[in-house]
């Protein structure tokens, strides 16, 4: 176990949540990089540039919290098993949407983990006293209410 100044109820609490949090991730990952390479229509090359561009800012995010996973003393999980048991987004196997349902799909996937981003903040800060991981996740709020924007202008 990592030393550092938190206590270990306190450090369990937050690596559980760091845990979901990179879960989601790696799922929203999965379905932009699947709606990246299958987006089709007027706007292809647009979307397909737009989802490469939101998939590579996941997948460092992706990096950013498994090492602040194991900042805290805990193992990163790295299984797609793993990431669908921890993860609250969900899958669509089999489906390809249109634009406009890959784009809302995203969307609302962004604006869930928006919610249980500021859920987390609150939770670290509040009741486990970790600013530094409340400020962590701050910056990711921010990355993805930026991505959200993004989506959301396309919406009629």
């Amino acid at each position: 176990m990592a030393k550092t100044s938190l206590p270990l109820k306190d450090k369990k609490a937050i690596g559980e949540i760091l845990t979901g949090i990179l879960a989601d991730a790696v799922i929203l990952y999965t379905k932009t990089r699947k709606f990246h390479w299958n987006v089709s229509g007027p706007s292809f090359m647009e979307l397909h540039k737009l989802f490469e561009d939101q998939y590579q800012q996941l997948e460092t995010a992706i990096d950013e919290i498994a090492e602040k996973i194991n900042k805290m003393g805990f193992s990163t999980p790295g299984t797609l098993a793993e990431f669908l048991q921890f993860g609250s987004l969900s899958e669509a196997p089999g489906k390809y949407p249109d634009q406009q349902s890959m784009i809302r799909e995203l969307h609302q996937d962004h604006e869930k983990v928006i919610a249980t981003l500021r859920k987390a903040i609150d939770a670290c800060d509040e009741e486990h006293h970790d600013a530094l991981t409340a400020d962590f996740l701050t910056d990711l709020a921010r990355q993805h209410e930026t991505i959200s924007w993004t989506l959301r202008r396309y919406l009629k």
